[in-house]
């Protein structure tokens, strides 16, 4: 009896003994959180006490960001397995920082947020970002149009937005592009809060376009017109600048809401214009030079920021310019007159003929109605000829009145350039600047002699000249013809005009019809047969 008793008093004194040592040791499970401390260092993993019957093993590149480790320092780890082959458990720090990171950021952020990151390492697809957990920042996330290698933000601490949170998966999707846009933004509202209209500030030129210049004024971008870049005529912005100058503009205007800027150059400088009938009053001759030249006339600049326009009808009294181009150069001096000046409208009319007396106020005294004058071809166009009579003085003979008898289609068929010949005057207009020119009226109108001598019912023998779809025209005399009719032919309605005559054939005719208001003679063929 007394063995039995002392057996089991031995027994019950092990068991007090174990659950005793095991109450000093934590219960641990797959995925809990727990302080460790750091015991052992070894090659390529490192020991950690876990309070635990077994010990925690981790590796040692898990550990590389803690500075001069040490046995007894302490941090917590997650644990992964329990007691591998070797009767240790597996943890990581990695995954304990991850998981407290995740509660903490999701009890304070939302997707929609903005958060400060650390961009750790590029990945497949991406880089990583820390934001106290691992982030993924998509590649096309990482910035806006044009962003060059995303390898140069490793290392960098920037503003992100959280476009998305997995609670399941515990894991972030963070934009960089939204972050810039709202840092731009931000700016963009701070500066212009800061803009006054008519102060001058300093911007970067970004880009130029035919209708003016944008200007970077430190995160908002002005637009600087062409109409606003100078007081004078310029044909493009980049005649005044180039992309990365530096350049002082006047603040014109601007839209908070829209975020518009309107700048100015020439408004830092006086209006030129500003007083301009007292500086030029009209019939005041001046100097100026000609910078641009158009088909319809040359601009002089008067002074800088001024110019003037010569109309080409304001170029010569007596020359008939077709293109200011014939008379003037880009760069030439000119003298000319005001003929008007325009201050609201900023223009100024300009005559150079003007310096010189207009001598059409002494030609209608000179030249009469009737007058006989000799001249030369000028110029020749579809409706008539330009005739000099004097010097530079043209007149215009209307292609009616070149001849009494011939039909002329087209005044280069009667006359030739250089050509000189007796012209009469017809008209003058000297108001007008113009004189009207005969050629025909040189000599007395023969139809009443030829409506004698080509009566009805006369016969004649005539030259072939033209072959028409509607029949021939015959040269009776010298500039003098007569058309035969297709229905006066002697042919068959079938035949071919072209294979019965030709031009030149001599035909013989009958006169059928004298029209003196036409000034036409019509023949027939057919008749001579009857």
């Amino acid at each position: 009896m007394d063995k039995e008793l002392k057996q089991k008093k031995e027994t019950q004194e092990v068991f007090n003994l174990e659950e005793a040592y095991g109450k000093t040791f934590r219960r641990l499970s797959e995925g809990d959180i727990v302080k460790g401390k750091v015991f052992a260092i070894g090659v390529k993993d490192v020991y950690i006490d876990l309070g635990y019957k077994s010990e925690g093993i981790i590796t040692l590149g898990e550990l590389k960001d803690i500075v001069d480790l040490k046995i007894g320092d302490e941090f917590d780890v997650f644990v992964e397995s329990k007691e591998n082959e070797d009767g240790l458990i597996t943890v990581s720090r990695r995954k304990a920082e991850n998981m407290q990171g995740w509660d903490r950021i999701s009890a304070t952020y939302k997707e929609g947020d903005f958060i400060e990151g650390k961009v750790s390492r590029k990945v497949k697809g991406g880089l990583m970002v820390d934001v106290g957990i691992e982030a993924f920042l998509p590649a096309s996330l990482v910035a806006l149009k044009g962003f060059g290698n995303v390898n140069q933000l490793v290392g960098q601490t920037l503003l992100f937005k959280i476009v998305k949170m997995n609670k399941p998966r515990k894991n972030i999707v963070v934009s960089r592009k939204d972050a810039i846009m709202k840092e731009r933004e931000t700016v963009k509202t701070k500066v212009l809060g800061e803009l006054k209209i008519g102060e001058l500030r300093k911007g970067l030129v970004k880009n130029i376009t035919d209708f003016g210049v944008f200007v970077d004024l430190g995160g908002v971008d002005g637009l600087l017109h062409i109409t606003d870049m100078s007081w004078g005529r310029i044909s493009h912005p980049s005649e005044m600048v180039a992309i990365g100058d530096t350049i002082e503009v006047v603040i014109l205007n601007f839209d908070k809401e829209s975020m518009k800027v309107s700048l100015g150059l020439k408004q830092k400088t006086e209006n030129p214009w500003k007083d301009i009938k007292n500086k030029f009053p009209v019939g005041t001759r001046i100097k100026g030079k000609v910078v641009n030249i158009m088909p319809y006339g040359a601009f002089v600049e008067l002074e800088k920021g001024v110019e003037g326009l010569v109309h080409v009808s304001e170029l010569s009294w007596t020359v008939r310019v077709n293109n200011p181009q014939d008379v003037l150069a880009i760069g030439d001096t000119v003298e000319a007159v005001v003929l008007s000046v325009d201050s609201s409208g900023q223009k100024i009319s300009l005559g150079v003929k003007q310096i010189e007396s207009n001598p059409w106020l002494e030609i209608k005294e000179k030249f009469s109605t009737g007058m006989k004058v000799e001249g030369k071809v000028r110029n020749l166009t579809d409706y008539g000829a330009f005739i000099e009579i004097e010097g530079a003085i043209e007149g215009f003979v209307h292609i009616n009145d070149m001849s009494w008898t011939k039909k002329i289609n087209n005044p280069k068929e009667y006359l030739k350039k250089g050509q000189k010949l007796d012209v009469m005057i017809l008209a003058v207009d000297a108001e007008n600047q113009k004189i009207s020119l005969g050629i025909k009226q040189i000599t007395s109108d023969p139809w009443s002699e030829i409506m004698k001598k080509y009566s009805l019912g006369t016969t004649v023998e005539g030259i072939i000249t033209k072959i028409t779809s509607f029949g021939l025209f015959v040269e009776l005399e010298k500039d003098l013809e007569g058309l035969v009719h297709i229905s006066e032919l002697d042919m068959e309605p079938s035949g071919n005009l072209e294979e019965s005559y030709k031009a030149g054939d001599k035909i013989t005719a009958i006169v059928i019809k004298v029209d003196d208001l036409e000034r036409k003679i019509r023949l027939s063929i057919k008749k001579t047969k009857e």
